[in-house]
């Protein structure tokens, strides 16, 4: 339940860094509870969402955050790169749904035609 919580930054990349190696070396499954929606688009194979005592949503990061204006409806946050992203698609930038960074390069270099860097 929250490893990371009131971590700095160095602390905070260490921990899931452990959590990471840990998962690969034994193969084992990590459930982790988190607020942090950047740490689990980043790390998690599967989500659930949970809206108050009843399960919302089950699936993949890019199947959930695909639903990122029904989550933010249910008071609950995506990450800050998903909502950068909601903005420009608002604004008639034609991007995809995105909820990493890397992602997030890819798809604005898509809209620039594959040209240059972002």
């Amino acid at each position: 339940d929250e490893p990371t919580a009131g971590l700095d930054p160095t602390g905070r990349a260490e921990i899931l860094s452990n959590i990471e190696s840990y998962r690969q070396a034994k193969n084992a499954t990590i459930m982790m509870v988190s607020h942090s929606m950047e740490d689990v688009a980043r790390m998690t194979d599967r989500l659930l969402v949970m809206n108050g005592s009843r399960l919302a949503m089950d699936g993949a990061p890019g199947e959930v955050f695909a639903h990122a204006e029904e989550i933010l409806e249910m008071g609950l946050s995506i990450p800050q790169i998903t909502q950068v992203f909601l903005h420009l698609r608002k604004m008639g930038v034609p991007v995809e749904n995105v909820y990493t960074i890397d992602q997030a390069i890819a798809a604005l270099r898509a809209v620039r035609g594959g040209e240059g860097q972002c």
